[in-house]
């Protein structure tokens, strides 16, 4: 697309050198002429015969709307009349408004009145919103969805990153709930979605061009079979939004993570002989948990703790040190860490509170300001530590964990932390890492992503986070690490954060917790509930390998699970087969005359293994089939135990020989099923005693990074 960045440039320059806040109605038109975004005809009048003469020249109907940088929200201040038809409702029209807008507010610089050609709605057009605003997180944001007055009633809007490309603008076309209102409905022509993924794209690169841009509103864009028109297009300008994020690079941070994460040495400031201190608990773990790099107790009181020469400074320590985990006071930690830089630590795990969780940001500035003089990364503050199992290093003062495996776990907060811990020893879930990031005061989500991506042993990353403090980072690092890793996200507050000031439609509806959702989405993330749904991906997604299609088929052994099972599937996304006269009749031979071929495929309870065995045989053999839930029903014909047994051995052959599909399972019955549920998760099935939507919501879930991040094709 070839635009006119040159006339922008003059516009905006200008807009900021008279120190205004928005473009006027006459200086949006050339913005939008200049990236090629089709308005009406229209002209800017400054008396009433003017308005008149330029009514008659455009031609009626027409619109008139009060023009004043003042003055933003013009229906308000009555400055706005539709349906003018004559001259003389024009002469009428403008007086009428320039009285509005001067009793509405009567110091407003008034530069004239707006003449429009007014657009027919109804019939074969409808109003969607088009804008982008600057996001607090994320930055510019470009918002899509159904315009006029349903964009403030129903708030079916959809959000991505600007820049987009051509295929993710028109894909927000499709991803509205209401998306089928642009398709035609009662004999309605459909709109041109791509016209209009094409303004989306258009507004998208004016943003990015010219970030100063802090809000463009469309509001509303009349779209329909043969084009798109901006009705209304507000620009909000504000030099700030420009201004560029100072970020670490991605070697600058891998360097820094790796040194943290793989540390040769490991000081603990604070280190303590006393039992119940927390640096006495740090050192327990460090010691007891089998690191083997060199620790150096710190503390000008002791000469020996846990066996270990004790140092009275970092800078007194005769060797390097990576890291230096902090159990002092708030009020000591400033002055050890001057020390730490002297010394060429590469990282503070901050453990102590007393920062900006209570209200002493001064204190935790004044901190970060000490670690970016030496080039210090820390961890923290207000934080219970972090784990990582390849090093047997337990940088923590809480309880020890072993349990290895590929799973990688962070929180905000230390209470989730440990229900994080109890869950994986509970489960017996491995895992490769757990960190707290606490106040995030330096090392965030993004720099755990960027060790965790070339980490060998990790294979899935879940984070719970109440906020990100560098959104976009986040998100274009999520993207790129998705492609390779599941990233699973908890976020915390995803009910409405309240109504925020906006000076636009679009700057109030990025305020919701859409925002999040969508742009995740876009980066791949896979997001979860609640806190026990991101504990169950992590635990399951890993075992499930990667479906190669969307077709999903159901065996069980008691029609009701087979009902519940499919409404989970429904509510997760998934699609159920429509089974094929041959499949049908395939899996009639396994089945008794008055079972179900279908989908569910309903075996009944009284079946003896072998009809398990035949039928998810038959399940995977199917290359037509993607996926399988299993619904066990517990009778004595067909024991629990032997029911994981036989599944898990089924499954093993098919992938003995090159057959893997993703097999989750909800189990019904007596205490059995819990043995049994373990069995299978021991050997690679999903599977879940007493509920039918869990295993669903793992199966989910894997489909969601399967689409999101690339692995089945689909955007």
């Amino acid at each position: 697309m070839t635009y006119d960045k040159a006339a922008v440039r003059t516009i905006l320059d200008q807009a900021l050198a008279d120190g205004r806040t928005s473009l006027s109605a006459p200086e949006a038109k050339l913005v939008a002429d200049a990236y090629g975004i089709p308005t009406p005809g229209e002209g800017l009048a400054t008396t009433a015969e003017g308005a008149a003469g330029l009514a008659a020249e455009i031609g009626f109907p027409v619109v008139l709307k009060i023009v004043s940088p003042d003055i933003l929200h013009k229906t308000d201040a009555g400055g706005v009349v539709v349906g003018v038809d004559t001259e003389d409702a024009a002469l009428a029209a403008y007086k009428q408004i320039v009285d509005n807008a001067t009793a509405y507010k009567p110091d407003a610089d008034i530069v004239g009145v707006q003449v429009q050609k007014m657009l027919v709605t109804g019939g074969d057009v409808q109003e969607v919103i088009v804008g982008a605003v600057t996001d607090p997180t994320f930055g510019k944001v470009v918002a899509f969805g159904l315009g006029g007055v349903l964009v403030e009633v129903l708030k079916d809007v959809t959000f991505r990153l600007a820049p987009l490309s051509d295929d993710e603008a028109r894909a927000m076309v499709d991803g509205i709930g209401a998306r089928e209102m642009l398709e035609g409905v009662r004999g309605a022509r459909p709109v041109d979605k791509e016209i209009v993924g094409n303004l989306i794209k258009r507004v998208s690169d004016l943003v990015t061009d010219f970030p100063q841009f802090a809000e463009v509103d469309l509001n509303p864009v009349l779209a329909g079979p043969d084009g798109a028109t901006a009705v209304d297009f507000r620009i909000i300008v504000d030099a700030e939004a420009g201004k560029p994020v100072e970020r670490y690079s991605q070697e600058e941070i891998l360097t820094a993570m790796t040194r943290i994460m793989k540390p040769r040495a490991v000081a603990v400031i604070g280190a303590s002989n006393e039992d119940g201190k927390i640096g006495n608990s740090v050192m327990k773990n460090l010691v007891n948990g089998g690191y083997a790099g060199d620790i150096y107790p710190i503390n000008p009181k002791a000469d020996e703790i846990l066996g270990l020469k004790a140092f009275p400074s970092i800078t007194d320590v005769p060797g390097d040190v990576d890291v230096a985990v902090f159990a002092v006071p708030a009020k000591f930690v400033g002055g050890a860490l001057e020390q730490c830089g002297q010394k060429g630590v590469a990282g503070a795990i901050l453990i102590p509170s007393g920062f900006a969780e209570t209200g002493e940001q001064a204190l935790q500035d004044e901190v970060v300001a000490i670690a970016r003089k030496h080039n210090v990364r820390i961890l923290g503050p207000n934080i219970y530590g972090y784990y990582y199992l390849p090093e047997s290093l337990c940088a923590t003062f809480c309880t020890p964990y072993d349990v290895r495996g590929s799973v990688a776990l962070s929180s905000q907060s230390g209470g989730i932390g440990m229900a994080i811990l109890g869950f994986s020893r509970s489960s017996r879930m491995g895992v490769s890492a757990i960190v707290g990031v606490g106040n995030k005061a330096d090392i965030d989500e993004d720099d755990l992503l960027t060790f965790f991506e070339s980490d060998d042993n990790t294979n899935l990353i879940a984070m719970h986070l109440e906020d990100l403090k560098d959104g976009r980072a986040f998100a274009e690092t999520a993207a790129r690490v998705s492609k390779k890793k599941p990233v699973v996200v908890l976020k915390a507050g995803r009910t409405s954060m309240g109504a925020r000031a906006a000076s636009s439609h679009t700057g109030a509806l990025a305020g919701n917790d859409k925002v999040y959702d969508d742009i995740l989405r876009q980066s791949g993330v896979v997001r979860a509930p609640g806190l026990n749904e991101m504990l169950q991906y992590a635990r399951g997604i890993p075992l499930l390998p990667t479906p190669k299609g969307e077709n999903v088929v159901i065996i069980t052994g008691a029609g009701g699970s087979g009902v519940l099972l499919s409404d989970a599937c429904v509510d997760n996304g998934l699609t159920l087969m429509d089974i094929p006269a041959d499949l049908d009749a395939a899996f009639r031979k396994f089945i008794p005359p008055f079972g179900a071929a279908g989908n569910p495929v309903d075996i009944t309870g009284g079946e003896p293994p072998s009809t398990y065995r035949n039928t998810v045989a038959l399940g995977l053999s199917d290359e037509r089939i993607h996926a399988l839930i299993l619904g066990y029903w517990h009778t004595i014909v067909t024991p629990p135990m032997v029911f994981a047994k036989l599944v898990a051995e089924v499954v093993e052959e098919f992938r003995a020989k090159g057959i893997d599909k993703p097999v989750v399972a909800s189990l019904s019955g007596d205490v059995e099923v819990e043995e049994a549920s373990q069995y299978l998760f021991d050997h690679g099935v999903v599977a879940y005693p007493y509920t039918t939507e869990t295993p669903v919501q793992v199966l989910g879930a894997k489909y969601r990074w399967a689409r999101n991040a690339g692995p089945l094709g689909i955007s």
